[in-house]
């Protein structure tokens, strides 16, 4: 069928109604009234490539439901895509919106196809590092045509968002010399556009072709995520120069995407004290003009090595609730090794708590709805029903069932103790029997 435009952003511009826009306004329960403007102005992406057509679609947004993304993929130590492929189903189960297949070994194509033949979530990449592995060449004899036809084969294999570093530049090397960050740059994808800049000497290929890019991103409706290249690896480098001169750039190539109707979103720090979130949701909230905000974690400290999932979902919640759209998961293997399925599980499950806290702090439609009801069910002690309300029915049900009470009416650390149970009794006049 011949579609008579081009993106998501496009068409809300138009007034077309396209049923990517019609279903998410019926899952976040606005009126498609309210939110085809806010896709037109960019303050709502829909990441939904036309060749992607077993999507779920979803919005991001800072006035919808945050949303989380989880990282998978394999690498040269970690080769089994049938595991990665059970981490899938897993995310997809647990509520996940969206799934960045961040592989850097072996052939990733059939596993990226896969993903986007198969899943319903969102599908992301980050087409430098398969671009060496694509091309099977070092990085210093890639050239900026290398790259984009990277790029141009993701979006035909049907990625719904690509991650792509604009924001550094040729200045940017000598800033990271100059001003001596204690981690320099932590982020992958960000550290090989620095590495080719420094080995040929010439600009960074994903910002000095920028608008070729987005002819590509256009003509597929792949929505640009831009990367955070000087994202802070640690406490000390928060909302340094660099991180804000990208952001800055970030802010520019934000308003050229949306020129050509390029659906963008913009991602932030890693690493940020608890007294620096707010400033930073702010911050980019003006520079980037609303676009959502994508942020990883940001862990609130340093320190915590296979807690990294608690750091992540602490600050998580502070940024959610102060205006990002969009949390990528951290796993406790995080800055250890690449995650297995429990480290996924325990990923997602902190990541959906500290989404799911920000969206009722914020006025969510119907974000506190569940938790109404499990205040319902657990004043009068039905367990079935507060297995049904929690986040993850299958763990509390087994903690329950490891440590059976006595008594059904009661749970094995209160017993007859159990206030609630005393309560209901008082109040409906019966005799208290705790001995």
């Amino acid at each position: 069928m011949q579609l008579n435009y081009t993106t998501q952003m496009d068409a809300a511009r138009r007034g077309i109604l396209t049923p990517q826009l019609e279903s998410v306004a019926q899952k976040e329960r606005m009126s498609v009234q309210e939110l085809m403007p806010l896709v037109a102005c960019g303050k709502v992406a829909i990441p939904a490539n036309r060749l992607h057509t077993c999507i779920d679609p979803q919005g991001i947004g800072s006035m919808l439901r945050t949303k989380i993304n989880v990282n998978l993929g394999v690498s040269r130590d970690c080769k089994d895509y049938d595991v990665e492929m059970e981490k899938v189903l897993w995310a997809v189960q647990m509520g996940a919106e969206s799934i960045m297949d961040l592989s850097s070994h072996g052939d990733t194509q059939p596993f990226r196809r896969k993903l986007t033949s198969e899943c319903p979530a969102i599908i992301g990449t980050v087409p430098v590092y398969d671009s060496v592995i694509h091309y099977q060449r070092d990085l210093d004899t890639l050239t900026a045509k290398d790259f984009i036809d990277v790029i141009r084969l993701h979006a035909q294999d049907g990625v719904d968002f690509v991650t792509l570093h604009c924001g550094i530049t040729c200045k940017t090397i000598e800033q990271i010399r100059k001003h001596k960050r204690k981690m320099n740059i932590v982020s992958r994808g960000g550290s090989l556009v620095f590495a080719w800049m420094c080995m040929t000497g010439q600009e960074n290929p994903f910002y000095e072709y920028y608008d070729e890019i987005l002819d590509i991103c256009r003509e597929y409706d792949v929505t640009v995520s831009l990367g955070d290249a000087c994202r802070p690896g640690c406490l000390a480098d928060a909302t340094d120069v660099c991180q804000i001169e990208e952001l800055v750039r970030l802010g520019e190539l934000t308003k050229r995407a949306w020129e050509k109707d390029v659906q963008v979103m913009v991602e932030g720090p890693g690493h940020v004290p608890m007294d620096q979130i707010a400033a930073n949701m702010k911050v980019q909230e003006t520079l980037c003009m609303g676009a959502p905000f994508y942020v990883l974690g940001p862990l609130v400290t340093d320190i915590a090595p296979g807690y990294d999932h608690i750091t992540a979902a602490i600050g998580g919640a502070m940024a959610a609730m102060n205006g990002a759209a969009f949390l990528c998961y951290v796993t406790p293997a995080e800055h250890l090794a690449l995650p297995n399925l429990q480290d996924v599980k325990q990923g997602i499950i902190a990541s959906k708590i500290a989404a799911h806290a920000a969206d009722i702090a914020k006025g969510v439609r119907g974000a506190r709805e569940i938790d109404d009801r499990m205040g319902d069910a657990r004043r009068v002690l039905d367990w079935e029903g507060q297995f049904a309300c929690a986040l993850d029915p299958q763990t509390a049900k087994a903690v329950r069932d490891d440590r059976s009470p006595e008594h059904d009416d009661t749970c094995s650390m209160c017993g007859k103790f159990c206030a609630v149970r005393s309560m209901n009794k008082a109040l409906n006049g019966e005799y208290i029997d705790i001995l």
